[in-house]
């Protein structure tokens, strides 16, 4: 997939594109130096990357101000979501080299974003409109790593999973209730977007 495909896939104005390419370009230099990503997908950056993470744009809620990108990595989705979507991410990130990436990757792409450099459970907790994250563990685990951040009335979950996605969901139904919606995949045919809302733990909801 070229850039010019995978902006006409987005719908993404020439700015923005632009400004993806800078990342993609400084993922690449980078990558020389530190494990971002697979080796393997840099030949395929545009679509197993940059289409993969800029898809959640079109999911996101209309008034969500508050997003929270769990293990952020390379910015996967974080930091190109708030390119796209042009909102705010907190990136969450433990690895001191990946958030000096993001850091700087955020510099030369005027993306809006805030690097914490912790674990998630690590953090004081505050409620985000939007929890996101990619490639970081199944969705059990997920919801564990990022229930601080999980207001039941407020929060939508939004999770790129890939074949597992509905034996994650099985497993995540012995001990957290939810709404769960699914979207299928523009950058993977076996993959799948998980849009959840109303995520609260079985005891809490037994014990209300």
């Amino acid at each position: 997939m070229t850039p010019e495909e995978a902006g006409r896939l987005l719908n993404v104005s020439r700015e923005t594109l632009a400004r993806l390419q800078a990342y993609v370009d400084l993922l690449q230099k980078w990558q020389r130096r530190i494990n971002l990503v697979s080796a393997a997908t840099l030949p395929l950056v545009w679509q197993r990357h940059i289409v993969d993470s800029a898809q959640l744009a079109h999911y996101l809620p209309a008034d969500a101000a508050e997003i929270v990108d769990l293990g952020s990595g390379a910015g996967l989705p974080g930091l190109i979501l708030a390119i796209v979507a042009e909102r705010p991410v907190h990136l969450i990130e433990s690895d001191a080299r990946k958030c000096a990436f993001l850091r700087e990757a955020a510099r030369i792409t005027g993306a809006r974003v805030k690097v914490h450099r912790s674990r998630a459970e690590d953090l004081p907790p505050w409620p985000a409109d939007v929890l996101t994250a990619r490639a970081l563990a199944p969705l059990p685990r997920l919801l564990e790593l990022g229930e601080g951040f999980i207001d039941p009335n407020r929060t939508v979950c939004l999770f790129l999973k890939g074949r597992e996605a509905e034996q994650e969901l099985t497993d995540s139904a012995k001990h957290w209730n939810m709404r769960v919606e699914r979207f299928a995949s523009l950058s993977d045919p076996s993959g799948s977007i998980l849009r959840l809302s109303g995520v609260q733990r079985l005891r809490d909801r037994n014990t209300a």
